[in-house]
């Protein structure tokens, strides 16, 4: 029996103006969450005084096509950025 490789897809979203931009990304991170299956976001900051600048970390599981179409969605907001990549061990 053949060991089948794993590979991880993850999809980094750097948020420049969170506060403007937070409620667009978060409709398309809604209409695409079947194919996120692990999402962290990070941002500086306390209750009083959050940082404009986010990041978010992606698992997803969606296919080529999917994970690119979320992507380009993604980038057209302005003052966003997304990028994925595909992760494996190399045997």
């Amino acid at each position: 029996m053949v060991e089948k490789t794993a590979v991880k897809t993850v999809m980094a979203v750097l948020i420049d103006n969170r506060k403007m931009a937070a409620t667009q990304v978060q409709k398309i991170l809604t209409a695409w969450g079947c194919i996120i299956k692990t999402r962290l976001g990070l941002h500086e900051g306390t209750l009083d005084d959050c940082s404009d600048f986010g990041l978010l970390v992606l698992e997803i599981v969606g296919s080529k096509e999917q994970n690119e179409e979320m992507c380009r969605k993604l980038n057209l907001i302005k003052g966003v950025t997304a990028k994925y990549m595909d992760l494996s061990f190399d045997e």
